[in-house]
């Protein structure tokens, strides 16, 4: 058994540069090309530093201009800490003409990371070698107190405004940087590197930490999300498939009628014309064969362990004793009926009914203790419905269910198959109404 070797090529036939080489090795080559991408390439790019929301928890509670204001807390507290660092490096300056320079040196960096973070921690670098050498024998080296306060609010803010990864580079290069003015000309005096280091990872840290916890946290909001969406997608199918099984009984129970109807019709005359029997003969195997397709077609909605009912589809002349469960609920409920009450199509009858039942069940659940009104108005383009329900009333004993709104999906799914129109919403006294219109042909229409 012979082995072959499959050697992957680049598209003009060279061997790709990573072919042979060591993990260490890729390992380092990915790692220069990191250093690069996060503080070489466009070091000194705009990127500025855009105004926060306002719809948080804290600020959506303050006054219109007030929160106004608070959009720009992030620019007015890295401005502060810049001024400090100013502060710092006049009051520590031991010479006065040095000192508004070392000022300036201080504040520069501090306020460049608001529109460009990265070119920020080059000019701090420079400002804090600038600023120590100016300061010649005097203080701390390598970095005066100034520089020092400057240079780790710049490693913060950049920490902040990029990502982990630039931050412990930035971390590297300062230590780097450390190392290389100790080693050269810091023997004669006093270091303050390691207060420098162990701070800054401090912050680092705790900023990369805030880093994972809010891409985790984005993390779980996606996926809750994209949970949600399923849910209700889901939702809506099982409601599409209720009302599919529920349209296959009303429909094949009309073409049953038909059928049976075509069929004992040419005995109810006396010696019928043969085009007559002909005529219902037709008529019969035609709802037949309609009633077989319908049944092939909606029957694949139905579950394995589905069983039609055997009691007819309610209407709205079952309303009555709805309202009556719901009252022995704990809802009191009263209903409204206007126009002349007249019957309707059996779709329609049963929508009407179902969308009046999901209605009191989202009120029993979301306002225990509340009362409603059902209107029912019969008019002459179609049928309007309309379920109010009030606040519930406090104290309560009882506390309202959490839903996820899906009867609401259920709702409108039933009304859109109707080419109806409706609206949920709050009423103005805090409770809920829903509002239904559903058309039905005239005759007159019909005829037309």
């Amino acid at each position: 058994m012979t082995e072959t070797t499959h050697t992957q090529t680049t598209p003009d036939g060279a061997v790709p540069p990573y072919e042979g080489r060591s993990p260490e090795y890729r390992l380092a080559v990915n790692a220069l090309r990191g250093l690069r991408q996060d503080l070489f390439h466009d070091a000194f790019a705009y990127r500025p530093l855009h105004r926060r929301g306002v719809d948080g928890p804290l600020a959506g509670r303050l006054p219109g201009r007030t929160r106004e204001y608070a959009a720009w807390a992030p620019h007015l507290l890295v401005a502060v800490a810049g001024v400090l660092a100013m502060f710092a490096a006049w009051t520590s300056s031991y010479d006065d003409v040095w000192a508004p320079v070392t000022a300036l040196l201080a504040l520069a960096p501090v306020l460049l990371t608001l529109v460009r973070p990265v070119g920020a921690f080059w000019l701090s670098l420079a400002a804090s070698a600038v600023t120590s050498m100016a300061a010649g024998t005097f203080g701390d080296w390598p970095w005066q107190p100034g520089s020092f306060l400057s240079h780790l609010t710049v490693l913060t803010v950049v920490a902040i405004r990029t990502r982990p990864r630039t931050a412990g580079w930035m971390w590297v290069l300062t230590a780097l940087y450390a190392f290389v003015v100790e080693s050269v000309f810091g023997y004669h005096f006093s270091n303050n590197s390691a207060p420098m280091l162990v701070v800054s990872a401090l912050a680092l840290l705790a900023v990369t930490v805030w880093h994972i916890r809010r891409e985790a946290e984005q993390t779980v909001t996606a996926q809750q999300t994209v949970t949600a969406h399923e849910r209700s997608r889901r939702t809506l199918l099982e409601e599409r498939t209720t009302i599919a099984r529920e349209l296959h009984d009303v429909v094949a129970h009309h073409m049953s009628v038909v059928a049976i109807q075509a069929e004992a019709a040419p005995y109810r005359v006396q010696d019928p014309p043969p085009e007559l029997e002909k005529a219902f003969a037709t008529i019969r195997e035609n709802a037949v064969a309609a009633l077989t397709e319908l049944r092939r077609v909606l029957g694949v909605v139905r579950a394995e362990d589905y069983e039609a009912p055997e009691a007819p589809q309610p209407t709205l002349a079952d309303l009555d004793a709805l309202l009556a469960n719901v009252r022995e609920a704990g809802l009191g409920v009263e209903k409204v009926v206007t126009g002349a009450v007249r019957e309707l199509p059996q779709g329609v009858e049963l929508s009407a009914y179902r969308i009046v039942q999901e209605a009191l069940s989202n009120s029993l659940r979301h306002a225990p203790g509340a009362s409603a009104r059902v209107e029912i108005g019969y008019v002459l383009g179609g049928l309007g419905l309309r379920i109010v329900n009030g606040p519930p009333p406090e104290p309560s004993r009882i506390q309202p269910s959490p839903g996820a709104g899906h009867g609401i999906t259920g709702m409108r799914e039933r009304v859109s198959m109707l080419n109806g129109e409706m609206t949920a919403g709050p009423a103005d006294d805090g409770g809920y109404e829903v509002s239904v219109f559903l058309p039905v042909q005239t005759a007159i229409e019909g005829e037309a």
